[in-house]
């Protein structure tokens, strides 16, 4: 097996069954800032909105997190991406909660995305505007976007709202 490494001690070593996918190097074209499409969001009777800028810390090597990032930029958003050794003062800034963590964290209209969160979650989350720090995915769940396997398979998974006081509620099921 092989783990991507979180850095400080404080953060749990995620496990990728046999994957690797964090011991992978990023393609350069992964790994640089890369504006994607301005998309837009709303419903039918709403003026649709222009997606917010997001911003991406990853380690350099991560192949899963480029994959991620992948997936929110084919859904409209401009991303910028820091790639970065140590992860922890992010995360710490950003009130990611202990044992919530995975190997990205991302920052979009206010808000902290930790992890393999599917875009229609950050969308939903971006629409919804709840009163919360944003939406942590734990660890690293076998077929959630960039963790996707050429077999199909999908761990069930479940997507948390994190609140300003660090109280945690499911937010989606997958």
């Amino acid at each position: 097996m092989k783990a991507c490494k979180l850095s400080r001690l404080t953060w749990v070593t995620l496990v990728v069954a046999g994957l690797g996918a964090c011991t992978q190097a990023a393609s350069p074209a992964q790994s640089t800032i890369a504006p994607a499409a301005q998309a837009t969001s709303g419903t039918a009777d709403s003026t649709p909105a222009a997606l917010p800028r997001m911003t991406v810390y990853k380690s350099p090597t991560c192949g899963c997190c480029s994959a991620w990032i992948d997936h929110v930029q084919k859904a409209g958003f401009t991303v910028d991406v820091h790639d970065m050794g140590d992860l922890g003062p992010v995360k710490e800034r950003l009130g990611v909660p202990y044992a919530k963590g995975s190997c990205h964290t991302a920052e979009v209209g206010g808000y902290v995305i930790e992890g393999h969160v599917p875009v229609a979650d950050i969308k939903r989350l971006l629409e919804e505007k709840p009163d919360a720090r944003g939406l942590v995915l734990p660890g690293m769940p076998l077929g959630s976007p960039g963790m996707e396997v050429p077999d199909g398979r999908q761990q069930p998974y479940t997507v948390e709202l994190v609140h300003h006081d660090g109280t945690i509620e499911p937010f989606a099921q997958h």
